[in-house]
């Protein structure tokens, strides 16, 4: 699907989505509840709805209540064979895949689009060493998974993703016996933060050492009468940066005592010069006065499509770092975006783990490529807001895996 995006003023109120990262996270956790779970403010993402759809395959039950109220009753037994699909969901397949092997059966876990290219040897490298057996497609999805895990002492590498250790977080209360992790390199440390988080309000308790060593009792039960899941910074992240280069817009509902990584966009724009006000869940930015900046975006990788095209539009040149974090995502988005942005005469130099992008310059309109990668697509499409003659992006479709509701706002804000 192509969508034009026309430069102009866009200005009104925008209300963020929930979080998916969150809202997956919720979903999971209420199917493994003993009590019914009341979760409130479930997206519309496609990531959100692969998740109920595999709740209930393991034989959980939804019932939605209103469009802002669903009820979760948790899976009483798990089935002894069973087969998921989680779509193109990175983080849907690494918390279903350990959760499924926790328990007795045999599971075959796959995926679709680019998902089935993103290696998941982390599975094959840490789950024997808990018990549970795994055969793979050369590190890469289908997987098939029988448990159940046993307890232990085992390293675990962080370093790739914090996925995989938020699905053995949330798994490992479910076994019998007690487990202790030893985690090295760790990643995105605010989404481990994250999944603490909704352990803890679902009465799980896991105690860790300045997140190196966590120390898991077996035998718990998660238990949560209502969770309110969160909107997303995400999602917020290209609205903002719209914001900061001058577009009259207003973002609301969102938390600044969040959890989530991307709140960190707040402290890039802050270092790039710009004005922050935020009141009763009203948020504002003036970049009036914004300048080149410097970035550390090795534990919020996801900020980096937002922050580029904001880069873009700041005189000087902009060095983000975290590059290596990049690779394994929907694209390999530090390609995709030095390609793309190309295109419209941006120059960005991938250094290592460096990205410099050299802004100020006169852009051009012309036709460019989301790479089926969502923030990809709606980077872009703040960036056409600002370019004479606007953009043509095609693969516009992709902003569904989050957003499916971007088109729509943003041309809902066009003057």
């Amino acid at each position: 699907m192509e969508k034009r995006v026309k430069q102009g003023e866009y200005s009104g109120v925008i209300t963020i989505p929930s979080s998916k990262s969150d809202g997956q996270r919720a979903i999971l956790a209420a199917s493994l509840s003993c009590v019914e779970t009341e979760l409130v403010g479930i997206g519309n993402s496609n990531d959100e709805h692969r998740m109920l759809e595999n709740i209930q395959k393991l034989g959980a039950t939804i019932q939605f209540i209103t469009g802002e109220i669903t009820i979760i009753k948790g899976v009483e037994k798990f089935p002894s064979e069973l087969a998921l699909n989680v779509g193109e969901s990175g983080l849907g397949v690494r918390l279903i895949t350990t959760i499924c092997a926790a328990h007795k059966g045999i599971f075959n876990i796959n995926g679709e689009g680019s998902l089935l290219l993103r290696p998941q040897n982390f599975f094959e490298e840490h789950l024997p060493k808990l018990g549970a057996e795994i055969t793979s497609n050369q590190g890469r999805l289908p997987l098939e998974i029988v448990g159940p895990m046993t307890g232990g002492a085992i390293d675990v590498d962080g370093s790739m993703s914090s996925q995989f250790l938020s699905g053995l977080l949330m798994s490992l209360p479910l076994i019998d016996q007690d487990t202790m992790l030893n985690v090295k390199d760790l990643k995105s440390i605010p989404y481990v933060e994250m999944t603490l988080n909704t352990l803890q309000l679902f009465g799980i308790e896991i105690e860790h050492d300045n997140f190196e060593r966590f120390e898991i009792k077996g035998g718990q039960k998660y238990q949560c009468h209502s969770y309110e899941i969160e909107r997303d910074w995400s999602s917020a992240s290209y609205w903002l940066v719209a914001a900061a280069l001058d577009q009259p817009i207003v973002v609301q509902g969102l938390s600044l005592s969040s959890l989530q990584a991307d709140v960190a966009l707040l402290d890039a724009l802050n270092v790039a010069g710009c004005m922050i006000s935020y009141d009763e869940g009203v948020l504002l930015i003036d970049g009036e006065n914004r300048k080149a900046f410097e970035f550390d975006a090795t534990h919020c990788p996801d900020l980096f499509p937002a922050l580029v095209t904001f880069a873009t539009f700041c005189n000087g040149i902009t060095a983000i770092s975290g590059v290596h974090r990049l690779a394994n995502k929907e694209s390999d988005r530090g390609i995709a975006l030095q390609m793309e942005f190309g295109k419209l005469g941006v120059s960005i130099e991938l250094n290592g783990n460096i990205m410099r992008v050299h802004g100020g310059s006169t852009l051009k309109s012309v036709s460019v490529d989301a790479h089926n990668d969502h923030r990809i697509a709606m980077c872009l499409a703040i960036a056409g807001t600002l370019i004479e003659g606007g953009l043509t992006i095609t693969g516009a479709e992709s902003v569904a895996k989050s957003y499916p509701a971007f088109w729509d706002d943003l041309e809902g804000l066009i003057s």
